[in-house]
């Protein structure tokens, strides 16, 4: 099935660099909330406003940059922004050692970073397109998610031993340095980037019908269309019952701190599963088949978070929810992944998926806040319901067709 078969030189540079870069991140998961109340002393407010904040000004600020770079190379975009990513956090342990770090900063430095990310994103899927033949990109996206996956089980117990030994600040300045290796990983590649599209008869200078050129594509076409609907909301539901049941649990539930954070880690061993399971799936059922299926399987599982109770069997319950969902995301993330990239041209990948990016980031913003204030008005518990039920609707979302 080609799970195991070298995808060539190039690819192993451009994995290493995404697992280098991954580790990082999730090294420092939390880090920003961490060092605002624990150096800042900030309140629960600002925590909350620096988060938001950071997310949707971030993701407004790439709305340009991915017409920008589509008619450009993409390599020297990833470094760039790799370049950008380690500068800008690097400012951070520097202005902690000088006694000058402040809620602004980190709020500029989390701008910085959110929009960096979705610009490289959209660059690194528009250089694989190109790296690799389309009968390989279902196993190459499934690495890359193999790789999310293990880097989230590892990264934050990892991260946690090191803030509790040397600080928050130091896991800031591990990520930054793991944005450095991915330039240099990326850099390793080498030359050989095909020629970026270009606009026959128009100068490359950015056009205002640019800036919608990716939503037009994804919204025309009749297979991306539900697959984008069905991403934003399953995303956006999943994440905004994320605070609500972090409050539940470690509030009137009485979970421990240690036992919380296991109930999220040990679970995405499922995700290492699914995406190892995904090119043979694919290989047998077809892609469509298979985002439908798995698509409306991974639906069932987020409302049984409502039912979870004190103890032993309550955590048990975490972790058969949190394993079921997040084996059926390990499957079908590579194949939306392979599927997007299929239906886009060349000449629109980087638009395309800017664009979907930065729609998932603000569809978490917005829930995350509009079920922060549910759950104040009705209870946790209520909020992470509601969130369950309506994601059981979601797979009405998904296209019955090729």
């Amino acid at each position: 099935m080609g799970e195991g078969r070298s995808l060539g030189r190039r690819f192993g540079w451009l994995w290493g660099a995404y697992a280098v870069s991954t580790m990082g991140t999730w090294l420092a998961f939390d880090a920003f909330p961490l060092i605002a109340v624990l150096v800042l002393h900030a309140g629960p407010g600002e925590v909350s406003a620096l988060a938001a904040a950071g997310l949707v000004v971030g993701a407004v600020v790439a709305v340009p940059l991915g017409p920008w770079m589509e008619f450009r190379r993409k390599r020297p975009v990833m470094i760039v922004t790799d370049l950008v990513r380690f500068a800008a956090l690097m400012t951070v342990p520097v202005a902690f050692l000088l006694g000058e770090l402040s809620l602004a900063q980190l709020l500029v430095v989390s701008v910085v970073v959110a929009a960096a990310d979705i610009t490289f994103t959209a660059a690194s899927g528009a250089c694989l397109k190109a790296l690799v033949p389309p009968g390989d990109l279902v196993v190459a996206n499934g690495r890359f998610e193999a790789t999310m996956w293990t880097s989230t089980v590892l990264g934050p117990p990892l991260g946690g031993f090191a803030v509790g030994m040397f600080g928050p600040v130091v896991t800031v300045a591990a990520n930054a340095v793991s944005f450095l290796l991915s330039a240099v990983g990326i850099r390793a590649m080498g030359a050989g980037e095909p020629r970026p599209a270009t606009r026959a008869g128009a100068s490359s200078r950015l056009r205002a019908a640019d800036l919608l050129e990716g939503w037009r594509h994804i919204l025309t076409d009749p297979v991306l269309r539900p697959l984008f609907c069905n991403t934003v909301l399953v995303n956006g539901l999943i994440m905004a019952a994320s605070p609500p049941l972090a409050v539940l649990m470690l509030g009137p539930l009485g979970f421990p701190p240690w036992q919380y954070a296991l109930a999220f880690a040990v679970p995405c061993i499922g995700g290492l599963i699914g995406s190892r399971l995904a090119p043979g799936l694919v290989a047998r059922f077809g892609q469509r088949k298979i985002l439908l299926t798995v698509g409306t399987l991974r639906a069932c599982w987020p409302v049984g978070l409502a039912f979870v109770h004190p103890g032993v069997t309550g955590l048990l319950l975490v972790w058969v929810v949190e394993f079921g969902l997040i084996t059926c995301m390990g499957v079908y993330n590579p194949v939306l992944a392979t599927r997007r990239l299929d239906r886009t041209p060349s000449d629109r990948v980087a638009r395309t998926l800017s664009a979907w990016s930065i729609s998932v980031k603000l569809s978490i913003a917005a829930l995350t806040a509009l079920w922060g204030v549910l759950a104040a008005v009705t209870s946790p518990r209520t909020a992470i319901a509601l969130a369950g039920l309506l994601i059981l609707a979601t797979p009405l979302l998904l296209s019955r067709r090729d």
